[in-house]
């Protein structure tokens, strides 16, 4: 049965502007070093990046354990998880800071880590990382606004370095927060930590999705350890708060290959396939907040790329990319 709308807790919810252009060819890009090797998708044309259309999208993407190309992937993995701690860093020490500022920051750190920021250019996306704030829950553009106490904000970060993709993100509260906030942080934590535990080799994709439905809806069972099951057979809640899974976005295989198959269903869902020793892929569960017996859709801003809660609620989430090894998993980032 369908209750009221809840609150959703204390923040303010993000609009675009008033004046709000369509597309982005309207934003200014960052510069890379001609130096710097740039991912299939761009190219130099009198030397300024452009999109170049292909399809990789029915690629695997999957490496040889124990060869080169593992080296390459982990080195990748490696340095998006420190361009992500090094964004956090930001976040801690500058009060006030804008996300135009962040991504600035960023880029910096990873063109002078000889890589490239595999988001800028990507089907025309104009900046080098995405940053997600409060009801914005995937592909946010950074820009002017300062983050304020009681801000939710998603740092998404790719880098491509010696041919391989590496994809990292996390949500950091600004200040203390209210409740609300910090129990979709963990909520989401946990989600992104379940779907992780129930991969390795020879397990089906589709599992994913089942472990993260399951410990949302409140009826999941770890594989792994009954020490805390009790506390997850219950939905997780905060007064009149639920959550719900965002099915708009997936996870994906990535490798040499920004976005490929496998794609990563964080829902319950049929995917036939099985998992090999040495697929590459994320897990990055949205949770969005929402009420009893409520649906949260989205909404795409005119920029073509902002995702927007309709109601205002929010959303969360942590992303790793891991690799399927002989005998289980490890998480690259």
């Amino acid at each position: 049965t369908e209750g009221p709308e809840p609150d959703f807790g204390d923040y303010l919810i993000v609009l675009p502007p008033d004046d709000a252009l369509f597309g982005v060819s309207h934003i200014p890009k960052n510069i890379v070093p001609e130096q710097i090797t740039r991912p299939s998708y761009v190219r130099q044309v009198s030397g300024n990046p452009a999109v170049l259309a292909q399809n990789t999208y029915n690629k695997k993407s999957n490496v040889r354990l124990g060869t080169d190309e593992e080296t390459r992937m982990r080195r990748a993995c490696a340095l998006a998880r420190e361009t992500l701690d090094y964004a956090g860093h930001v976040l801690d020490t500058w009060p006030a800071v804008t996300t135009l500022q962040i991504d600035a920051l960023v880029h910096n750190f990873i063109v002078s880590r000889g890589a490239y920021p595999s988001p800028l250019n990507y089907n025309g996306f104009p900046k080098s990382i995405c940053t997600s704030v409060n009801n914005i829950i995937s592909h946010g553009i950074p820009d002017q606004r300062p983050l304020q106490e009681g801000d939710i904000v998603n740092i998404d970060v790719t880098v491509y370095l010696d041919g391989y993709h590496g994809d990292t993100s996390r949500s950091f509260a600004i200040g203390n927060g209210d409740e609300k906030g910090k129990h979709l942080l963990a909520t989401a934590y946990e989600a992104r930590r379940i779907g992780i535990d129930v991969c390795g080799p020879n397990r089906h994709y589709r599992n994913i999705g089942k472990a993260i439905h399951d410990f949302i809806h409140g009826s999941y069972s770890s594989p792994i350890s009954s020490a805390q099951e009790s506390n997850r057979k219950q939905r997780p809640c905060i007064e009149d708060v639920e959550y719900t899974i965002c099915n708009a976005f997936s996870g994906h295989g990535i490798g040499r290959e920004f976005h490929t198959r496998p794609w990563i269903f964080h829902s319950k869902n049929d995917e036939p396939e099985v998992m090999e020793p040495g697929d590459c892929f994320t897990i990055e569960p949205i949770v969005l907040q929402t009420g009893i017996g409520r649906e949260t859709p989205i909404w795409i801003w005119a920029d073509g790329w902002t995702a927007s809660t309709e109601n205002g609620a929010r959303g969360a989430v942590f992303e790793h990319t891991i690799i399927i090894t002989k005998d289980g998993v490890d998480i690259l980032t």
